[in-house]
């Protein structure tokens, strides 16, 4: 394991920014949608999005939002990346893309690798592919539900583009994660949360520690 690059997404408060930020997330990632216990305001996401500014990636991760509420969130929160967790067609990615100039992210839910035919669809707008669990039955989000899918699908995967593991990620089982699926990339949520919705510095931190102490043992070996 090596060069895994880290994104802790919903974050909404200071202190877990600051965790984040201090523990060496790649990425950090600030939830727009307000059915998710995460969201986070338009005046909170600009604080939290200006400590995180040149030393973490900034992803504003929205379902199904109009061209109007995406061009309030750039013009406002200056995020480096979108990331479309909806049902938003590739051609409202291309849209988006080409009116704010930003990096784009696109959330595919999986449960079977026929899912996987979308993220070669989705790829050729997207910068970077998310692979999620498909959410449970009931849940009204589409992400943060804290379950898995099988990793095993994505080994072998060549998308032409980066991709990011995300899904029921936690500290005993994010090496195997990794070792299964091929990612170099994961996405963490709920695996860093005391009860939903609320992160932890502590786990924040711990989390990211493990990943970096795995990462110096696989160098060593």
């Amino acid at each position: 394991m090596s060069d895994i690059k880290v994104k802790i997404c919903g974050l909404s408060t200071e202190d877990t920014m600051q965790a984040a930020l201090d523990a060496g997330a790649d990425m950090v990632g600030l939830v727009f949608f307000p059915k998710s216990p995460r969201h986070v305001n338009l005046s909170d996401a600009c604080k939290l999005a200006d400590m995180a500014r040149g030393k973490a990636d900034i992803v504003a991760l929205t379902v199904n939002m109009d061209l109007d509420g995406l061009s309030r969130i750039n013009e406002l929160v200056g995020p480096d990346y979108f990331q479309f967790h909806g049902s938003e067609a590739p051609e409202s990615l291309a849209a988006a893309k080409v009116m704010h100039g930003k990096k784009i992210m696109k959330a595919i839910s999986v449960s079977d690798k026929s899912d996987l035919e979308q993220a070669l669809y989705y790829s050729i707008v997207a910068d970077r592919i998310l692979f999620d669990a498909k959410p449970p039955a009931g849940s009204d989000i589409p992400g943060g539900n804290g379950v898995s899918f099988d990793w095993a699908l994505l080994e072998d995967l060549d998308l032409k583009k980066p991709f990011m593991l995300s899904g029921g990620l936690n500290m005993d089982n994010v090496a195997e994660a990794i070792r299964l699926s091929g990612a170099k990339e994961i996405d963490l949520s709920s695996g860093v949360e005391r009860e939903r919705g609320v992160k932890d510095p502590a786990l924040i931190r711990s989390f990211l520690a493990k990943v970096k102490n795995t990462q110096a043992e696989a160098v060593k070996e």
